[in-house]
């Protein structure tokens, strides 16, 4: 395979060459490049199947590089690289492959590579536009608690938190239901509602409230509540399948 890396920092560029050499040698480096305007035309000449995309740069930020291709010729897969955790859902709303923070972990790189070999053999498409398909269902759910029953919309809770045989509900207007069943019976009544995902013993998500990932101090998310939430690392896999799902 043939990749390009992109970073205006003389070093990092030389950090995530050896790095390459010693762990991917089956990636050839056809060229190295310092911003934007170098990397649009090395990849109409060079053609690489993969471009590995620092996104703070001057001039142009890499999350601006579909701006400069027509659709036929998105036929390339894009890690962005970056020492910022907070681009990670702008990375993937522009069907990145992985997002790598700096500095660079050699597991890290070797598992997005592999990933994104999964993903040619589904005939990659980088798509410009941002995740389309929205999952939020207009049937209400029915939540029993103490008082009743509470029926709300799916896209009014940001995420479930378990609490032994009951469950903490926790809404978009700030409000918090204390619903008589446990989490797992939560996770097979929301199984029909694909932006809900069980990330942790303890939590369901709602993936249209996630803001970013954090895959430092053993993983966590951001909701639009601002709550961080940990995750499991097979939860980071069922995260990217999700966002996968939606670019489809």
């Amino acid at each position: 395979m043939k990749a390009l890396i992109v970073d205006d920092e003389e070093r990092a560029r030389v950090s995530l060459r050896y790095l390459i050499a010693e762990f991917l040698p089956h990636l050839e480096i056809v060229a190295e490049c310092d911003g934007i305007p170098n990397a649009v035309k090395s990849i109409h000449k060079h053609k690489p199947d993969l471009v590995f995309l620092d996104i703070e740069m001057p001039g142009h930020s890499g999350l601006e590089i579909l701006d400069f291709f027509d659709e036929k010729d998105l036929n390339f897969g894009i890690i962005f690289t970056t020492a910022y955790q907070e681009y990670a859902i702008k990375a993937f709303k522009l069907s990145a492959v992985d997002y790598l923070l700096k500095p660079i972990n050699p597991i890290e790189l070797l598992e997005a590579v592999n990933r994104f070999q999964k993903l040619t053999s589904q005939k990659i498409k980088v798509l410009h536009e941002s995740l389309g398909k929205d999952f939020s269902e207009t049937k209400k759910i029915g939540i029993s608690h103490s008082n009743g029953i509470e029926l709300i919309l799916p896209d009014e809770i940001i995420y479930i938190k378990g609490e032994g045989a009951y469950s903490e509900i926790h809404l978009t207007d700030g409000k918090k239901i204390l619903a008589s069943k446990n989490l797992k019976m939560f996770e097979e009544n929301l199984a029909e509602n694909p932006q809900f995902i069980r990330v942790h013993k303890s939590y369901i998500v709602n993936f249209n409230h996630l803001i970013s990932i954090n895959k430092s101090n053993g993983g966590t998310i951001v909701m639009t509540n601002q709550m961080e939430i940990p995750f499991n690392s097979d939860s980071y896999e069922l995260i990217l399948e999700k966002i996968n799902l939606i670019k489809k």
